[in-house]
């Protein structure tokens, strides 16, 4: 797997170089809240290693990622109640911060799919907000780790 790159803004926030709401981390991985969320817990979970597309995953990389993936959604079941979780990854030109990042989105019965794409979040960036959410998330990942 490619090596952190300094240049790389994925590779920093994944390997605690730049300022993030960090939930999780792993030796392989770093689930962190999106700066932007859709609804609260909405978060990424991006791999330390620099990868890009999720072709050039090897399977030691790729079942960290699905791990964190369960992980993530069951604290964000047991938090926010939603009516579903929409994981998603974008590739290609489409995948805006050039290193693969999968989001973890809670949904709820009134929103649409397309929603996630083209209307302006409601939680904006908040620095107070996102603190006490990551806090809370924390807190229900270390409970579900007893």
């Amino acid at each position: 797997m490619g090596n952190p790159s300094i240049d790389c803004l994925g590779c920093r926030l994944a390997n605690n170089q730049e300022k993030s709401h960090m939930i999780f981390e792993d030796s392989f991985v770093t689930c962190l809240l999106d700066h932007k969320p859709f609804n609260e817990g909405h978060l990424l979970i991006l791999p330390k290693a620099h990868i890009v597309e999720i072709d050039e995953f090897d399977t030691e990389h790729i079942l960290a990622v699905m791990n964190a993936a369960k992980l993530m959604t069951k604290a964000v079941k047991t938090l926010f109640i939603p009516d579903g979780v929409t994981l998603s990854q974008n590739g290609g030109m489409f995948n805006e911060l050039t290193h693969f990042h999968m989001h973890i989105v809670p949904r709820y019965k009134e929103e649409c799919f397309g929603d996630f794409y083209t209307q302006i979040p409601e939680y904006a960036e908040n620095d107070g907000v996102l603190a006490a959410t990551a806090q809370k998330m924390r807190r229900v990942i270390q409970q579900m780790s007893l």
